[in-house]
């Protein structure tokens, strides 16, 4: 069964002078790959990966051409144009993604880019996108636990935060006052499963949680207090961007992590500055 909109295995049947044409199976018969998005020495009876969608006459057609994104996945497009029915996305294919308006949470403008989601509509014989992606994403049937590491795309900012849909599958919140980095719609963020809620909202922080971050962020301290020579001008009196910026890490867990190293005499604290000690030194850091 061919799967319109992603990557299929098909092998090819004949060969002409516009390209080849590739078994589409019982639903499609035979499906062209136009000779520009052929691979040298292709024969009879290879097999090819290839992308399946729709030329600009609603042909199926296969190519080489890497999408940015295939069907049940989101992505951060460009509009790059507008039209009477909706507005057309650039996925990285010679024929752009039609968003139709009935599938536009907001006017969708040209020059702009939203987080859209990619699908087939198997009555129509279509692909579209949408970027009204509550109609795909939802938080039923999750797997996960706290702590796992997720991949997310930022597909809004809130008063809180920022939701990020995870794995294109379910929602997530990322706190506002755990950001310290210029975080932006439409990047793509590793994510560590903070807390899984009763109602099944997913907490997720950009930072590992727990002791053994702390522990790991010890080490990192110590050797960036190396290479800067045994002193940094920064306490846990600085503001949490310019803790951030210095250590990549929250100021709560840097916090924790200078109090463990004081606590075992390996840094001092006064009011402006950390320094590492002789017995800092000799830890291996």
């Amino acid at each position: 069964m061919i799967n319109p909109g992603k990557y299929n295995k098909l092998r090819v049947t004949k060969k002409v002078e516009f390209g080849v044409y590739l078994d589409g199976g019982d639903d499609r018969s035979e499906i062209l790959m136009p000779r520009r998005y052929v691979p040298e020495a292709c024969e009879v009876d290879d097999e090819l990966d290839v992308f399946i969608y729709f030329d600009s006459e609603d042909r199926i057609i296969a190519t080489s051409e890497k999408p940015l994104v295939t069907v049940d996945e989101c992505a951060f497009l460009k509009v790059v144009e507008e039209s009477r029915y909706g507005a057309f996305v650039d996925w990285g294919l010679s024929k752009d993604l039609f968003v139709p308006y009935r599938e536009q949470k907001t006017p969708m403008r040209e020059g702009q880019r939203y987080v859209v989601f990619a699908a087939y509509d198997v009555e129509s014989d279509r692909l579209y996108g949408s970027s009204r992606l509550e109609l795909f994403v939802g938080n039923k049937s999750m797997t996960y636990k706290e702590g796992d590491v997720v991949e997310a795309i930022v597909a809004e900012q809130t008063p809180m935060g920022f939701k990020a849909i995870i794995e294109n599958k379910h929602w997530g919140l990322i706190y506002g006052n755990e950001v310290f980095s210029d975080t932006r719609v439409g990047d793509r963020v590793s994510c560590f499963v903070k807390k899984i809620r009763e109602d099944d909202k997913i907490d997720l922080s950009l930072q590992k949680q727990g002791y053994k971050h702390v522990v790991d962020v010890t080490g990192d301290i110590l050797a960036k207090m190396v290479q800067a020579g045994g002193t940094i001008n920064v306490t846990d009196n600085a503001s949490p961007e310019v803790i951030y910026k210095t250590f990549g890490v929250s100021k709560k867990v840097f916090k924790k992590a200078i109090g463990a190293l004081y606590r075992e005499r390996l840094i001092t604290i006064d009011d402006s500055a950390i320094s590492i000690t002789q017995k800092g030194k000799s830890r291996d850091v």
